[in-house]
């Protein structure tokens, strides 16, 4: 049986994820591996490999890589680190093919080691833009070292197309993170009272603020922005799910918890909630603030708002439900209200990313294009 080998390094790339790997396992024609890296083995960031294994997956290879420190520097040798430690993985064990989703830093070193060993690369969500965070150049890096192609909606499907890949490797299967909402029952608001340890008010957020990294602000001097704004709310829970393992991140969680000792009665914060909990909240919430995909994507399929903050996102296709505003706290204070005045329900929000069902997709089309050895890639010139 050939061998698929998910790679995952991040609480929301595995969310993703989840499906996916769910339908390989299940499935009779191939046989799932899985690679946890970078903030999944760190106690900081909540060691969130243990959420794949009480999911019931097994993990065959764990690849220590992250650094302690949040600098470009460390960034950049912590992709070293996991070079090396990829090269080791893949000698033990010589998957088929392995998986990739987005863009983060973890994923382009993933991607090159791949690339050395002959590994097809299948890589979810590229064509997407994202100008405010080096992200961006990092998927589009990611897409020319990959062979297939599942891109969250057609005009990203083009995009893919048009940096010179295959068509027949390019596929539109919508947004995976969808099959979630649509096949997973989620918990009621006094479930997850009880679950989370916290009471809902009359207003209730969730707020997922990451380093907006080509950003001329620091992450403090952002952040600041946020929370004078928040300050301002009244009859309101903030519910902060802490930010990823990007350059500059760290000043961000600190900050969190000091605005949490210091305003109990408002505000709670978790290091990571898990998809499950994380979907559950937001059905319960008004809106999520900051400057999340989960904003973009899963957010208006849950018939929620989106306050989404500054630069990190910008060029997305977004839904009606998005509210963009600058990192200013005017700004954001201005787009609190626009939530306030809107009543939930009364308007149907459609997502651009698709209706769910992406998981099945992707294994079907698995099956039809992995069902030889591929062989070289040639760039394809649009005529």
């Amino acid at each position: 049986m050939r061998k698929v080998c998910v790679i995952t390094a991040t609480r929301a790339e595995y969310g993703l994820l989840k499906p996916l790997m769910r339908k390989i396992s299940e499935g009779n024609d191939y046989a799932l591996q899985i690679l946890a890296t970078g903030a999944h083995l760190s106690p900081e960031f909540g060691l969130t490999y243990k959420h794949i294994e009480d999911d019931g997956f097994t993990i065959d290879s764990k690849v220590e890589m992250l650094l302690s420190a949040d600098t470009d520097p460390g960034i950049v040798k912590s992709m070293g680190l996991g070079m090396i430690g990829y090269a080791d993985a893949f000698t033990q064990l010589k998957p088929d093919a392995i998986v990739i989703l987005g863009d983060r830093y973890e994923m382009l070193a993933v991607a090159a080691a791949a690339s050395i060993f002959k590994i097809p690369i299948i890589h979810l969500h590229g064509g997407e833009i994202t100008e405010g965070a080096y992200d961006d150049a990092i998927r589009h890096a990611i897409t020319k070292l990959s062979y297939l192609h599942f891109t969250s909606t057609e005009e990203y499907r083009n995009r893919v197309i048009q940096m010179g890949e295959e068509p027949g490797r390019v596929f539109n299967v919508g947004a995976i993170g969808l099959d979630n909402i649509v096949n997973q029952q989620t918990l009621s608001r006094q479930e997850l009272e009880k679950e989370l340890g916290i009471t809902f008010k009359k207003h209730n957020y969730q707020i997922t603020f990451h380093p907006e990294t080509l950003a001329g602000k620091s992450s403090k001097e952002q952040f600041e922005e946020l929370l004078t704004a928040i300050n301002q709310q009244q009859e309101s829970l903030f519910v902060f799910t802490k930010a990823n393992a990007d350059s500059d991140g760290r000043i961000i969680n600190q900050m969190i918890d000091e605005y949490v000792k210091n305003n109990p009665d408002h505000a709670v914060a978790f290091t990571s909630l898990g998809s499950f909990k994380f979907l559950s909240l937001l059905k319960c919430c008004d809106a999520i603030v900051g400057n999340s995909s989960s904003g973009i994507i899963e957010a208006p399929s849950l018939g929620i708002l989106t306050i989404n903050i500054g630069e990190r996102q910008r060029g997305r296709i977004q839904a009606s439900s998005v509210i963009n505003c600058t990192v200013s706290s005017s700004a954001i204070i201005h787009a609190f209200d626009q939530v306030k005045q809107h009543k939930k329900g009364e308007s149907t929000i459609i997502n651009p990313y698709g209706n769910g069902n992406t998981a099945e997709r992707i294994y079907n089309l698995l099956k039809e294009k992995l069902n030889h050895k591929p062989g070289a890639k040639t760039f394809y010139d649009k005529v």
